[in-house]
């Protein structure tokens, strides 16, 4: 049996004598293989030999490729370039992160409860800083963040006293991704801009160039002047008149009435405006402008566009009827 199998294995079988076959020799398996040993008989190794095929091949599995070395090699030099890429890709990912912070995007943290219930104190809002470098002023109604003008923080904003995380908050505030612990920021809604005249007498409402607000935005349980009316108040060139939503929580320009400016904030301290509430993702919302500040006849120029027209349209009338009257005086 043994040479039969090998002999259909190599392709190259030995003839057959039927008178060699005895009764012992083929039911006695041993004796056979011994028989094929002595008598230069092709065992299997043998027939590995012959043909080429060394060890580890015979112990494969039929089916089964092996990967080529070249292919092996190939994936450790992409490892290899992986690793050194990523400090590049880091600091690629880190400069842009620090250019849309300082010319597009920052991110800013909401430190109290004087924007309630708009904005709620630890929500982040994404603020534009865009359009403001292209010279877009402040609008009424838009919520934006801006620099203390002096005097309106009277505490340092808290830092952590962990010095590990304080570093991390610092590099990832310097990058944008986080608000800064330093910065002496505030935000608050622009009620009025400059050449407005704004005030709230009683328990309001807010009227802006004469214009009674709806603001619906308005903390519940307050009234729109809260605990402190003011005015009437021309608000300056160049400034914003500036409240919190929450108005018997927030020390907004109405307590700074005595400061320069008269409580306006001037428009070069503003950093830009809240757009979006982007943190916590149950909090996600637009920040978009009220519809009561698209009343007609609110902006300033508006409230004295018909005695401008008016004006405008006398002088000509008046001077067709002084023409008129020297003609009759000549021809009389």
């Amino acid at each position: 049996m043994g040479d039969l199998v090998i002999g259909a294995r190599s392709g190259a079988g030995e003839p057959e004598d039927p008178g060699s076959r005895t009764a012992d020799s083929v039911g006695d398996p041993g004796a056979g293989g011994q028989q094929a040993d002595r008598s230069g008989g092709r065992t299997a190794a043998g027939v590995a030999a012959e043909s080429g095929t060394g060890d580890d091949e015979a112990a494969d599995t039929p089916g089964e490729a092996r990967p080529a070395k070249s292919d092996t090699a190939s994936r450790e030099h992409k490892q290899r370039s992986f690793w050194k890429e990523l400090p590049i890709l880091i600091g690629i990912a880190l400069v842009l992160a620090l250019v849309i912070k300082t010319f597009f995007v920052q991110a800013f943290s909401i430190p109290s409860e004087s924007m309630q219930d708009t904005l709620q104190k630890g929500d982040r809002v994404l603020v534009d800083k865009l359009t403001p470098r292209f010279g877009a002023k402040p609008e009424r109604g838009d919520v934006v963040v801006f620099h203390d003008p002096g005097g309106w923080l009277n505490k340092e904003p808290e830092q952590s006293g962990n010095g590990v995380l304080r570093g991390v908050q610092n590099v990832l505030s310097f990058v944008g991704l986080m608000p800064s612990a330093d910065e002496k920021d505030l935000i608050k809604r622009v009620i009025a801009v400059g050449g407005d005249t704004v005030e709230c007498q009683g328990s309001g409402p807010v009227k802006v160039n004469g214009v009674a607000l709806d603001e619906p935005y308005v903390y519940p349980g307050t009234t729109p002047c809260g605990d402190k009316p003011f005015g009437p108040v021309k608000v300056p060139d160049g400034g914003i008149w500036v409240m919190g939503d929450h108005r018997n929580d927030s020390l907004d320009s109405r307590f700074h009435m005595d400061q320069p400016g008269g409580g306006s904030v001037p428009v070069g301290n503003v950093v830009g405006r809240a757009f979006v509430i982007a943190w916590p993702a149950s909090r996600w919302n637009t920040l978009p402008v009220p519809d009561t500040f698209s009343q007609p006849g609110l902006s300033a120029a508006g409230a004295f566009a018909p005695p401008a027209l008016g004006l405008v349209g006398a002088v000509p009338v008046t001077l067709l009827i002084r023409r008129r009257r020297r003609r009759a005086e000549a021809a009389g």
